[in-house]
């Protein structure tokens, strides 16, 4: 099966949803992970041409530890939004990728980026299967995919309060290679400790991710919610590819 994980920035897939892609990808599913931007404000010290190209490598190197491919949507950071042309440059990566499930950023999070990118993400999803919407030189979607959205950063709206997830994959078999692939961002060690205040972005997220866990009272935990709309398809898909789901936990 074809599955596309799409979010905003080099490092936010592997922060939210890396052990349950590296658990589709052991099951032997065909992955795609796309960042929109190349990180390319993720630097006080590098011109954003070079801060990107090191970041694209970084994420390249991500997605081969789990046999990814990696796509960069080649926006920039600060300036992804929700507009014609760029709803239409997602929907030509979807139909370029041809999954069936779409895993994209919550439509509530801390940064505009993350928030822009749910948005589009889940409208291309709409579009993608219809052939008069004209976007590029992809063949249309034969259906829309199923949509899922990842946790938001520490599971959190922008104002501090909880946004709960409809289940919570076991990942504590490949928490290893979720940090080994979110280690592969060295660039962001020091973007984060300069910009966000964190002194180590590898101890944050092992720290969201036990939450996430203790909720579904396993070791690590990723959260995940199902676009619950008209006409996108409600069938319990990415549960029942995953099989270690815990659900009517929290």
């Amino acid at each position: 099966m074809r599955i596309l994980a799409i979010h905003a920035h080099p490092d936010d897939v592997e922060i939210l949803a890396g052990g349950t892609l590296a658990q589709l990808a052991a099951a032997g599913h065909q992955l795609t992970i796309v960042s929109m931007t190349p990180g390319d404000c993720g630097s006080k010290h590098h011109s954003p041409e070079d801060i990107a190209a090191v970041r694209r490598a970084e994420a390249k190197l991500a997605a081969a530890l789990i046999g990814a491919e990696y796509i960069c949507a080649e926006f920039r950071d600060m300036a992804i939004f929700n507009d014609d042309a760029a709803r239409r440059k997602t929907t030509e990566i979807l139909r370029r990728v041809q999954p069936e499930i779409v895993i994209t950023a919550s439509p509530a999070d801390y940064h505009c980026d993350h928030e822009a990118t749910s948005v589009l993400v889940r409208d291309a999803c709409f579009a993608a299967p219809a052939p008069n919407y004209a976007c590029g030189t992809a063949e249309p979607l034969p259906a829309i995919p199923h949509l899922y959205f990842m946790d938001s950063i520490e599971g959190m709206d922008r104002d501090g309060r909880p946004i709960q997830p409809d289940f919570i994959v076991d990942v504590s078999g490949t928490f290893d290679r979720k940090m080994r692939m979110l280690a592969c961002h060295e660039s962001q060690r020091l973007w984060l400790k300069e910009h966000h205040g964190m002194d180590n972005y590898l101890e944050s997220m092992e720290k969201w991710t036990r939450e996430r866990g203790r909720q579904a009272h396993v070791t690590y935990g990723e959260g995940f919610r199902r676009y619950p709309c008209h006409p996108y398809p409600q069938t319990e898909l990415l549960a029942e590819l995953l099989g270690s789901v815990k659900t009517g936990v929290f």
